[in-house]
């Protein structure tokens, strides 16, 4: 492992990526691993994939189960949710009630590092969740499992652009300890996430995916104006926002 500490790439990048941004029960890594933290950023869409195969196993055996679409796609979410520890909903949270609930950076950022949780961020929850089941189940009716997979993985191929583009507002805190990926990882990763779409979807891909990059680049024209950076929970809202955005989209289409 020393040798490839500063390879651009290593097998080790997609276990690193899963401890990251899931809580699923990965083996203990040789210490040598954490230290290609940001160069793992290529690898966050696979992470992405293998949560959303997961959210699709399970629904796919609530539509064998004859249960309602609705039900269903409560119950993919459920799975999105658990298997990440909620880390990205809790960074929506943050950031809304940080980014709208103080009138300096300063006491922004300071709000989106209390642990309460405050009326903004209910809301923002409450609405992106709802508009996120309604959209799954829309696939469901369609039986497009493919649609939730591509959502998923790419949604966190757009957190390193953030991570790349802009500066830490903080000097701590996970996205400051994970560090800024450079450029060849950051390109991968949106690369790897294209193709796997395409894959899934074909060209009906690109139009959500665009509306997903609009939805991240709207959350980091709003970080860089209020707090002059990104932060965790920056880019957790920017993965929510961007999935929710991408799953919008493709059910409009279909």
């Amino acid at each position: 492992m020393h040798k490839n500490d500063t390879a651009p790439f290593s097998w080790w990048d997609i276990p690193l990526a899963l401890v990251l941004l899931t809580r699923l029960p990965i083996p203990r890594l040789p210490d040598g691993v954490f230290a290609r933290q940001s160069r793992a950023a290529w690898a966050f869409p696979l992470a992405g994939l293998s949560v959303g195969v997961m959210a699709c196993v399970v629904g796919w055996i609530g539509r064998a189960a004859d249960l309602p679409d609705f039900a269903v796609a409560t119950l993919v979410v459920a799975v999105l949710i658990a298997a990440t520890g909620a880390m990205h909903e809790d960074g929506l949270a943050d950031t809304f009630d940080g980014l709208w609930g103080g009138f300096t950076p300063e006491r922004r950022l300071e709000i989106m590092k209390d642990s309460h949780i405050g009326t903004y961020g209910v809301l923002a929850l409450l609405l992106a969740q709802m508009l996120r089941i309604f959209a799954v189940a829309a696939l469901i009716d369609e039986g497009m499992f493919t649609g939730l997979l591509a959502a998923c993985l790419f949604s966190r191929a757009l957190m390193p652009p953030l991570m790349w583009a802009l500066p830490n507002a903080r000097k701590s805190g996970l996205s400051h300890s994970v560090g800024a990926p450079q450029g060849l990882a950051v390109v991968t990763g949106l690369a790897v996430a294209l193709v796997l779409s395409l894959v899934l979807l074909g060209a009906s891909a690109l139009v959500p995916a665009f509306w997903a990059m609009i939805a991240a680049c709207c959350v980091a024209t709003l970080a860089k104006r209020k707090i002059g950076g990104q932060t965790g929970d920056i880019l957790g809202a920017t993965q929510s926002l961007s999935e929710i955005a991408f799953l919008l989209a493709l059910a409009a289409l279909i």
